[in-house]
C-alpha cells in the first residue's frame, strides 16, 4: 500500500478533490479576502489553499505527510500555533483520517479566532466504512451530522450552516489512487454494491460541509 507522500500527485490531480460545488462552498464559507489569515489542516493536494490564496487570503498549509509539500509538517491533533492565530481554520475531505477526531477539532477551534469550516464524507453504513478502510488502511471513520455537531459544540463552536453534496467517484481511478487491487479491490466493490451507479463504473457518497463560529463567551 502506497504511503501518503507517494500518493501526493494523484491527490493533486484528482478531479473530486480539485474542483466541484462543494469546494466552491468551502471557499465561500471561509470568507476569504485581503488580509484574512487561514490555516488549511491536512491540506493534501492543496486545493483549498490555492483557491483561498486566489481570493487574497494569507494561507498556511499543514499536513503530516512531507510529500504533500505543506508549509508545516504536523498532525491535526498537534497544531504548532498559538491560540487564535488564524481568522479561519479549514479542513476538507481529510478528518476521516484523523487518529483522534475530538482532539483535532479542539485544536482547529483553539487556533481559530473566528471560523472553522469542515468538509468530509458523511457516515452512511458500516459496510461503506469497511470498504473505505480496506481501500485505504489510513481511513479511521466517517461521522454522522449529529457526531459532527457534537465534536464542534464540544470544542466551543456554534454550528451556523450545514450543506450536503452527493459526489460520484469513478471506481477504477478511486481504487488506483491508493493502490488497491486484486482480491481487496473486488471485496471493496462488494461492500459498496448498494452505493454503485447502475453501470457499476462508479459509486456515490455524500459530503457534509459545516461552518462553525467561535462562541463569543
Amino acid at each position: 500500500m502506497s504511503s501518503w507522500s507517494d500518493r501526493a500527485q494523484a491527490y493533486r490531480e484528482s478531479p473530486t478533490h480539485r474542483e466541484g460545488p462543494d469546494l466552491d462552498l468551502v471557499v465561500a464559507w471561509c470568507e476569504p479576502g485581503e488580509g484574512v489569515k487561514a490555516l488549511d489542516v491536512a491540506t493534501g493536494g492543496g486545493h483549498v489553499a490555492r483557491r483561498l490564496r486566489e481570493e487574497g487570503a494569507d494561507v498556511v498549509t499543514l499536513d503530516p505527510s512531507p510529500g504533500m509539500q505543506a508549509d508545516v509538517v504536523a498532525s491535526a491533533e498537534d497544531v504548532p500555533f498559538a491560540d487564535g492565530s488564524f481568522d479561519v481554520v479549514v479542513s476538507r475531505i481529510a478528518p476521516h483520517h484523523f487518529a483522534d477526531i475530538r482532539v483535532a477539532v479542539a485544536e482547529m477551534a483553539r487556533v481559530s479566532s473566528r471560523l472553522v469550516v469542515i468538509e468530509d464524507t458523511l457516515f452512511s453504513s458500516e459496510r461503506h466504512d469497511q470498504a473505505e478502510k480496506l481501500r485505504d488502511p489510513t481511513h479511521v471513520r466517517n461521522y454522522t451530522e449529529d457526531e459532527w455537531r457534537d465534536f464542534l459544540i464540544g470544542a466551543g463552536l456554534e454550528v451556523e450552516q450545514v450543506e450536503r453534496f452527493e459526489k460520484t467517484h469513478p471506481l477504477e481511478p478511486w481504487l488506483a489512487r491508493t493502490g488497491c487491487e486484486g482480491d481487496e479491490a473486488e471485496r471493496v466493490k462488494e461492500l459498496l454494491a448498494d452505493r454503485m451507479t447502475e453501470d457499476g463504473s462508479a459509486w456515490t457518497d455524500t459530503k457534509i460541509v459545516i461552518r462553525a463560529r467561535k462562541s463569543e463567551s
